[in-house]
Order: C-alpha cells, then sequence, then structure tokens
C-alpha cells in the first residue's frame, strides 16, 4: 500500500532571469519568492500556507508551460499505478520521474514535498506487483 496527492503547480519559464520571472509571479499571485533550501539555481519557490498548493517558478529549456507534480511515499509504486492507467515513464531526473500522460501532458512524480508528510488529503493505493 502507498499514498500519494497533487502537491505542487510548477510554472516552467523559458528564461535566462529566473529572479526575474519569480518577481514577476510573485507579484501575480501575492506571494513572496525565495530560493529554495538546496540552492537549486533553476527554482524559486513562492510561499504558500501549509493548507496551499506548493508553487514553484523553473527555469527551463522547453516552451514556457505549467505541470503538476504528485507526491507519495513510495516513487516507483506511484510511477506503477500511473503506467497501468495508461502514462509512460519519460525521464528520471535527480530523485523524481517525470512522466506524460495519456493525453500529452508532463507530469513528475516526486517524494513528500512538506517535511516528509503527506497530509489528511493523500489517497491510498493498493499496490499490486
Amino acid at each position: 500500500m502507498h499514498r500519494s496527492r497533487l502537491c505542487t503547480v510548477v510554472i516552467d519559464c523559458k528564461t535566462d532571469d529566473i529572479d526575474a520571472a519569480a518577481r514577476f509571479w510573485s507579484q501575480a499571485l501575492g506571494k513572496e519568492a525565495r530560493t529554495l533550501d538546496d540552492n537549486d539555481a533553476n527554482y524559486r519557490e513562492l510561499k504558500t500556507g501549509d493548507d496551499e498548493m506548493y508553487l514553484l517558478v523553473q527555469k527551463v529549456d522547453h516552451p514556457s508551460r505549467l505541470h503538476l507534480d504528485i507526491e507519495t511515499d513510495d516513487i516507483e509504486a506511484e510511477v506503477k499505478r500511473l503506467e497501468a492507467l495508461g502514462a509512460k515513464r519519460i525521464e528520471f531526473v535527480k530523485r523524481w520521474w517525470v512522466m506524460e500522460a495519456p493525453t500529452g501532458q508532463r507530469f513528475c512524480v516526486v517524494r513528500p514535498q512538506r517535511e516528509g508528510r503527506l497530509g489528511p488529503h493523500a489517497n491510498t493505493w493498493t499496490d499490486e506487483r
């Protein structure tokens, strides 16, 4: 058995200036922009409350778009569950999977994002391995 839930909207920005992109989205959404704890130069966090969705601004090389992250306590089990629904693995990056829905949207399957906890709204899935 594993758990998962929608956790993050990532604003992918094809830009050379991630700070300018983060400033725009910070002002547009009324959320403070800050550098992530791991100092990854390609990301900025837009500070949200514990009861709000996590928001990231990401510097990318592909066209600008939004993508979703699904957080889980078992990445491999969640990826297999989503593959059974028709999704496909695209690329493993650092510690998460980039996947593609049968309808073409890209999304990521990641580890729990807020202090390692999924919270009360996570779905519980029976693993069939």
